[in-house]
């Protein structure tokens, strides 16, 4: 699931805008709103939206200052300006700055919801615009929060990617590409991280064969258990062992 931030003025824009996108169709759980640039900037360092849609033409901050900000501030996000000026110069600054789309008022349903389609497929390329999210369905976020806590507490076990994709209905890349940026590690190296971890520990008891080891930490096959302990402390499980006795 998506955020989206609606940054304008105008509060019957806004409220256009909130009405017109097929929200769920786009599995866009949470929508927020605000009314101009520097309030934008603030709220997107709290909530963290993947879709933002942003007026031209605002007070305080307007949208070619906000887009030149929040274009070097954030990243993965994708803007689409709906302003009420048909001027070349907005046009070409808003595309500049990264913009997705320039959508003029007054907001029309079909181009609101075309654009929205564009940003997501932006997002994750095998987004199906056809399949709905189901109303139990959860944020990306929380999916890879789901996955850590697998990781952490379940790594003994056949760990997929692909089953967290199907089931809540995100790409394998997506997926992958969100848990990185927030752990610092892809998903299956994390993976190994803990199970190593663990056997580290486990080696230091000389009571546990490792071959009994190996299937513990998720390795049923001892032979790629010791080439993957060898590859990751750089010596085998039996060196590890005698020299931590």
């Amino acid at each position: 699931m998506y955020k989206a931030l609606i940054i304008d003025d105008e509060k019957p824009v806004r409220i256009a805008i909130q009405k017109l996108a097929n929200w769920r169709k786009y599995r866009i759980s949470h929508v927020y709103q605000v009314e101009n640039g520097m309030d934008a900037l603030h709220s997107m360092r709290e909530v963290r939206p993947d879709i933002v849609f942003v007026d031209m033409h605002m007070p305080v901050l307007d949208g070619v200052g906000f887009l030149e900000q929040a274009s070097k501030e954030f990243h993965n996000i994708v803007y689409i300006v709906i302003s009420g000026y048909d001027d070349f110069s907005y046009a070409q600054s808003a595309l500049r700055c990264g913009a997705s789309e320039y959508l003029l008022k007054p907001v029309v349903a079909d181009e609101l919801n075309k654009a929205l389609e564009k940003a997501v497929l932006t997002l994750d390329p095998d987004f199906k615009p056809g399949q709905e999210a189901p109303e139990d369905a959860i944020t990306a976020e929380e999916v890879i929060e789901l996955i850590h806590e697998a990781i952490t507490t379940r790594y003994s076990d056949n760990i997929r990617i692909s089953d967290f994709a199907e089931k809540y209905f995100f790409s394998r890349e997506y997926l992958s590409k969100l848990y990185k940026s927030r752990y610092g590690l892809g998903i299956y190296e994390d993976l190994s991280r803990v199970r190593m971890e663990r056997a580290k520990a486990l080696l230091k008891d000389p009571a546990i064969r490792i071959q009994d080891i190996a299937a513990r930490v998720g390795f049923p096959d001892n032979n790629y258990f010791s080439k993957a302990f060898r590859k990751f402390t750089g010596l085998t499980p039996s060196e590890y062992r005698k020299a931590n006795l």
